[in-house]
């Protein structure tokens, strides 16, 4: 952090990116949203890219994308390494998904958001574009209650005593892929109930924060590396309990986790490995969802939800946008 910024607090990101980082999100939402249901998953999220790298480039920050839209030579913009922001202020890390459900916005399905993470440099995981095995519960429980190592038996038995349930009372959500057809069939037999989600697992993940209200008890399964980071940046805001671990399984995979300084490619992550010092997460509803409502177009006016998190004060914001409609002409 650099003496430059007098708001930001010792050892934090600047206190009033708070709102700068709504705006980015919110633009690239809105972006996103003018493709909803047109069935063009591509063009949707490069919408969503476009306008999150233009909005982001404005930002008072010396920026390093350390999660974005994949490697140098994949992503034209918002790729891993890619410098953002106008410079001279604090030096931070991005993880950045312009739009997380490519196929819900697509399809005009529920979920889709705009989501990214901001921590001091070097707070979160930098990693290469790939598959991350991923459990995650909610606050209040006693710590290392679950394990990524453990069984999926073991792991619902464990939460059922903590919460003094029946493991019947339990609900995991796991992502709807072949992949994870055993482990389906593993929570099923402990009795356990199983909410499939076809995409958006950042949600997946926030919805354990708050079971009384989700029905959601735990998250299993594996998903993208990029979404467990800006899931884990949530949970440091919210609280809760995440493991990860990337799934190198591939000479290349491995030579390119190297690269970025991973030495060990079957570690795992806590929660702080994966996201540490003051984070700072905001998401925008691109279609409605269970966590936020999408992006209405109303005659001269664009309306939009916002959730920002922040981790050292335990902060959460619901931002409800009013835009007037000819600010966001193309």
């Amino acid at each position: 952090m650099t003496e430059a910024n007098p708001e930001a607090p010792r050892g934090g990101v600047v206190r009033t990116l708070t709102l700068e980082l709504a705006r980015v999100t919110e633009r690239a939402a809105i972006a996103a949203a003018r493709l909803r249901g047109q069935g063009n998953e591509k063009e949707a999220d490069q919408a969503a890219v476009d306008a999150m790298r233009r909005e982001l480039n404005l930002l008072p920050v010396d920026g390093t994308v350390v999660i974005g839209e994949g490697e140098r030579d994949e992503a034209p913009m918002l790729y891993i390494g890619e410098r953002i922001g106008r410079g001279g202020g604090a030096e931070v890390d991005l993880a950045v998904d312009p739009l997380e459900g490519t196929t819900l916005c697509a399809k005009d399905m529920p979920g889709a958001i705009s989501v990214m993470a901001m921590a001091e440099r070097g707070s979160l995981l930098a990693a290469p574009d790939v598959y991350m095995q991923k459990i995650a519960i909610g606050p209040g429980y006693p710590p290392g209650l679950v394990d990524l190592d453990a069984s999926p038996a073991d792991n619902i038995a464990a939460l059922a005593r903590a919460k003094g349930v029946h493991p019947a009372q339990i609900t995991a959500i796991i992502l709807d892929r072949p992949r994870h057809m055993n482990l389906v069939s593993a929570v099923r037999a402990t009795g356990a109930g199983i909410r499939l989600i076809s995409d958006g697992d950042i949600a997946g993940i926030i919805f354990t924060t708050s079971p009384d209200e989700t029905g959601a008890d735990i998250y299993l399964g594996t998903g993208a590396a990029p979404e467990g980071v800006i899931a884990a940046g949530a949970l440091r805001c919210i609280g809760g309990q995440m493991q990860g671990r990337l799934i190198l399984d591939s000479a290349d995979k491995r030579d390119r986790a190297a690269r970025m300084g991973i030495s060990d490619p079957n570690r795992k992550y806590e929660l702080t490995d994966l996201a540490r010092g003051d984070v700072i997460v905001a998401a925008t509803g691109v279609t409605d969802g269970a966590l936020l409502k999408g992006v209405r177009f109303k005659p001269g006016l664009i309306q939009t939800e916002t959730v920002v998190y922040r981790s050292s004060t335990g902060t959460v914001r619901r931002i409800l946008g009013e835009h007037r409609a000819e600010r966001f002409e193309a």
